[in-house]
């Protein structure tokens, strides 16, 4: 619980490249546990484990690492892990980086990686346009991947200045500040994350055994945006999935600003200096809760909105589907009994109750 749940036009777009195959990608959503009718809502979302299986599927069916979605040959397997083992026995960061982008620039129509570095500021930037990326999401894991991959080695986060992306605004724009935790900027002249160039001297401190067990889990881990609690909304995020797992009832402002030792008016302005609003995060602790249960467990939806703070499944129907755009049931392939919902016990009940959700 209180992992932060996918966007499904993530899930569209990593689906592109069967898709101009002619793959039938009903089976790849179903060996993920992603019902296929999500799709169709621009506001559904699925967990990170359900990602990460359906990527492991279209891995195996294209035996691409770019899932078919890079303009020139496939990449095959073992293509990233040799990369890193290349990088590895550099001096410091900025060798490391340079010898990755020239590894990759011996591939036809691979990515067209650079480094720059200018004055105090170091830009990471994929330069060409991958033209089978229409949703730009090999784009996006490119940058992501080797900023994280960068932090790994020094064994320090990198703080990103800011992302530059060289398109207009897609209609999920908000993801990007959780994906990149940084600013991001859209209609930019290129694309690319810009950092601090001093780190480029940071020593390497990672060897071949813990370079093996991060290629194990890799690219899902590197894909999985860790939460750093850098900023005044993550810790408020984190607060109160923790305390959503102990308990239905999440504290209010006022209490979390307690913990937080600033004024409840302090906290709310620096929420809204993050984007979002102490009420959004709750709902967003909630909703991915939600998510994560109906998805991956077997719990009656009744005992879940419970559990959730839900004095009534009904009112829980009523914000997940102002959530998501949809119902529980429609996240649940199948269950018990081989219907949406898991059986009797997992529909609406027609009983009322006093209020909906707990404060």
């Amino acid at each position: 619980m209180g992992r932060r749940t996918v966007t499904v036009h993530h899930v569209r777009a990593v689906l592109a490249g069967v898709r101009r195959r002619g793959v039938d990608t009903v089976p790849l959503l179903q060996e993920a546990q992603i019902p296929p009718s999500l799709l169709g809502d621009d506001r559904a979302r699925i967990t990170p484990a359900q990602f990460a299986r359906l990527f492991r599927a279209l891995y195996r069916t294209t035996q691409d690492e770019f899932l078919g979605l890079g303009s020139g040959p496939p990449s095959r397997p073992g293509t990233f892990a040799m990369m890193c083992h290349a990088s590895l026995g550099c001096r410091d960061l900025g060798a490391a980086i340079r010898r990755g982008v020239a590894f990759y620039g011996l591939f036809p129509g691979g990515p067209d990686l650079a480094l720059e570095v200018a004055g105090d500021e170091a830009r990471f930037t994929v330069r060409n346009d991958l033209a089978r990326d229409e949703e730009r999401f090999l784009t996006e894991c490119l940058l992501a991947i080797w900023h994280r991959l960068c932090s790994w080695l020094i064994g320090r986060r990198i703080p990103l200045a800011y992302t530059d992306f060289a398109y207009p605004p897609p209609p999920h724009e908000d993801e990007y500040a959780v994906l990149f935790d940084c600013p991001v900027r859209f209609g930019a002249g290129r694309t690319g994350a810009v950092f601090a160039a001093h780190w480029l001297s940071a020593p390497l401190v990672r060897d071949e055994p813990a370079l093996d067990a991060m290629l194990r889990r890799a690219p899902f881990d590197l894909l999985s945006r860790p939460e750093y609690g850098t900023t005044v909304a993550e810790q408020v995020r984190r607060a109160l999935a923790q305390e959503l797992r102990a308990s239905p009832r999440l504290p209010a402002l006022g209490e979390v600003a307690a913990r937080l030792a600033v004024s409840p008016a302090t906290l709310r302005r620096r929420l809204q200096q993050d984007g979002t609003s102490f009420q959004q995060l709750k709902d967003q602790v909630r909703r991915d809760a939600a998510i994560a249960g109906l998805a991956e467990g077997g719990e009656p939806i009744a005992e879940l909105a419970a559990r959730l703070g839900f004095s009534e499944d009904t009112a829980f129907h009523r914000a997940f589907r102002r959530w998501t755009g949809t119902t529980p049931g429609a996240y649940r392939l199948g269950g018990p009994s081989g219907r949406p919902g898991g059986g009797p016990s997992g529909g609406a009940s027609a009983a009322g109750g006093r209020s909906g959700q707990q404060s």
